[in-house]
């Protein structure tokens, strides 16, 4: 019996998307996040939640709520306006995370319902004891295609057994609180990010393929940003499937297939009588990769972004400029060579493996922690898919989330993306106003309290009660923490600006050396000018002694003199000076005078003796007698 058409079609699409991965085995990780129940304490714990693959997940974040399970539409299946019943929280209370029962219709109409309702988050309870799935997007209708790219809340699916014991606890009377945490569902090892945008150069598919394009323009600048800062490494890919070996020969798979079945694509319009046909995906996608093959190699990767959006404005299915014209001429736009592009992409008619294929269609199948990429499109970050509307600030916030704390690229602290926490009350880190150093460190997971480093001085402490300056230059930084004061033109200080001595008031004044240090009254105390004759009169941070009639202060003794007394004293000293070196002076002539005799008589006695007992090895000795008689 002969099939009709559609039903041909249909049984071979059918085929296709069997074999996505038929030569490894398959296998789908579901992306996880913490739910942790904080009350009533006998439920309290950490449960496991499926991110939903549509509205925002607030990676690298989370959210405190109030589980709330409605008394009528329990499946989210029909607007809550139609009850009268509104999850929207009071001004003060804890957001409203609305729990659903799944069933009856799709995943993303009751979390659609729920956030038209007031609901900050869902939760969607399963109906049958499973492992956790992940919610995706329906195919898009004219119907979901109105809600499902409006979707913002955060949505989560849960074990039946779990939903069964928030179910009792609330229809108890307890209030269930549950906090729920991205802030690990993103691995963050290092400060450079990997991720992945798993894609297709289609632009007929529907919804998807639509908010696919508006990201990559959207998204464009940031990815630009990253990769030029070398923070984040970017790898596009794209799916394809081969065509089992029964149709190979069909006239499908050779509308569907390039390289004799073994790269395939499904065609753009559902309809091989007219129309694009899903060959021309598949060279369009090789296209792509080749494109970000040659840039790479020139060391500049990011310019695959500059192909792909110049590439959707000016060669779209719609216009019937999608083609390798009009590629070409945005390739030539960019500087690029299109022979090696061409050289990349080899021959599509070879009955042979393409290398980059091959290695795409190996690259699905998950090795890790990721996962076999089943959904399109599929953004992989750090080796994790991600889950969520593909948006531009919500993919920002997830590859945000893969920097190890303190190493986020200035984009990602933007206040588009995250919340400064340092900016409400300091996020309750040690802060010195007067000078304006502050412990927090604002990072995209939240602040940390870390005493910092200021102009070469670090400071040391525990970051949220206290941190002191040390080291050399420390004083010049709010002169160290310590005690300061001036007045009168003369300044005082309890800093010591040398290794770690603490801060101690200086001479004349006494206390503990941070807040407070006190004159002390010499005077008062007794402690100088003690003499009959002086007379005391404390200054601020010293003393003035003086003494009465012509006598004069001595500090170092504490007594008074006679100004006549110091006079006489001084003149007979200054005598007995010039005595002693008058004295000196004559003493070391005499001296020199007797060496200088003594040296000249005892040559002229070697040369008296040397004329009557000469010697046979003696040179002949100079005579000053003789030299005087000549």
């Amino acid at each position: 019996m002969e099939l009709p058409g559609s039903e041909v079609v249909g049984l071979f699409l059918g085929f296709l998307l069997l074999s996505v991965a038929p030569r490894s085995s398959a296998r789908f990780v579901v992306e996880k996040n913490s739910l942790r129940v904080t009350s009533p304490d006998k439920i309290k714990g950490t449960y496991d939640s499926a991110i939903g693959n549509f509205g925002i997940p607030l990676y690298g974040g989370s959210m405190a709520g109030a589980v709330v399970y409605p008394k009528e539409n329990q499946n989210g299946c029909k607007e809550f306006s139609d009850f009268s019943v509104s999850f929207q929280s009071k001004p003060g209370a804890l957001p409203t995370f609305v729990l659903v029962d799944r069933g009856d219709c799709l995943f993303a109409l009751k979390v659609w319902n729920a956030q038209k309702a007031g609901a900050s988050a869902v939760l969607v309870a399963d109906n049958v004891e499973e492992a956790l799935i992940t919610m995706d997007s329906p195919e898009e209708d004219s119907s979901s295609a109105k809600y499902i790219e409006n979707i913002t809340v955060p949505s989560a699916l849960i074990e039946k057994s779990f939903g069964e014991t928030l179910k009792k606890a609330i229809s108890g009377g307890d209030m269930v609180n549950v906090n729920l945490d991205w802030r690990e569902a993103v691995p963050h090892p290092d400060d450079r990010v990997e991720y992945e945008l798993w894609s297709n150069s289609n632009d007929e598919c529907g919804v998807k393929c639509d908010m696919l394009m508006e990201f990559v323009k959207d998204f464009k600048g940031a990815a630009q940003i990253l990769e030029k800062g070398g923070y984040t490494q970017f790898t596009p890919h794209y799916i394809t499937w081969y065509c089992p070996q029964a149709f190979v020969m069909s006239k499908q798979c050779k509308s569907q297939c390039i390289n004799h079945g073994r790269y395939c694509s499904p065609d753009p319009e559902q309809d091989f009588s007219t129309g694009y046909e899903g060959k021309d995906v598949v060279l369009e996608n090789l296209r792509q990769l080749c494109v970000f093959k040659v840039a790479n190699e020139t060391k500049n990767p990011w310019v695959w972004w500059d192909y792909v959006t110049d590439f959707q404005i000016r060669c779209p299915m719609k216009e019937k400029r999608y083609n390798k014209e009009c590629a070409d001429g945005v390739i030539r736009s960019l500087g690029l060579d299109v022979k090696k592009i061409e050289k990349c992409m080899g021959d599509p008619n070879a009955d042979s493996e393409n290398p980059v294929l091959k290695e795409e269609q190996n690259a699905q199948i998950g090795k890790g922690s990721r996962g076999d990429v089943t959904i399109l499109p599929t953004l992989v970050v750090n080796n994790h898919q991600y889950r969520g509307k593909l948006e531009k600030g919500a993919v920002l916030k997830a590859v945000c989330a893969g920097f190890e704390e303190t190493t986020e690229p200035t984009v990602c602290l933007s206040s588009d993306v995250e919340t400064n926490e340092c900016l409400n009350n300091n996020g309750g880190c040690w802060q010195d106003k007067t000078s304006n150093v502050t412990a927090c460190k604002d990072t995209f997971r939240g602040r940390v309290c870390e005493c910092p480093l200021v102009d070469g001085v670090q400071f040391k402490g525990d970051g949220y009660t206290n941190c002191e300056a040390n080291g050399p230059g420390r004083c010049k930084i709010n002169n160290g923490g310590c005690w300061s004061d001036s007045r009168d033109g003369h300044s005082y200080s309890a800093c010591l600006d040398f290794g770690n001595s603490k801060c101690q008031c200086p001479v004349g004044f006494k206390g503990d050396g941070v807040k407070t240090c006190e004159d002390i009254n010499e005077c008062k105390e007794k402690k100088a000018c003690q003499c009959p004759e002086c007379s005391c009169k404390n200054a601020w941070g010293s003393y003035e002694c003086t003494c009465s009639g012509d006598l004069l202060y001595i500090r170092d003794h504490d007594t008074c003199i006679s100004k006549h007394s110091v006079e006489t004293k001084s003149a007979w000293a200054a005598v007995w000076v010039i005595l002693i070196g008058l004295a000196m002076a004559g003493f070391g002539a005499y001296l020199i005078y007797k060496y200088r005799l003594r040296s000249y008589m005892d040559s002229e006695i070697r040369a008296i003796m040397a004329q009557y007992m000469p010697l046979d090895s003696q040179a002949e000795i100079p005579n000053h007698m003789n030299e005087e008689r000549a």
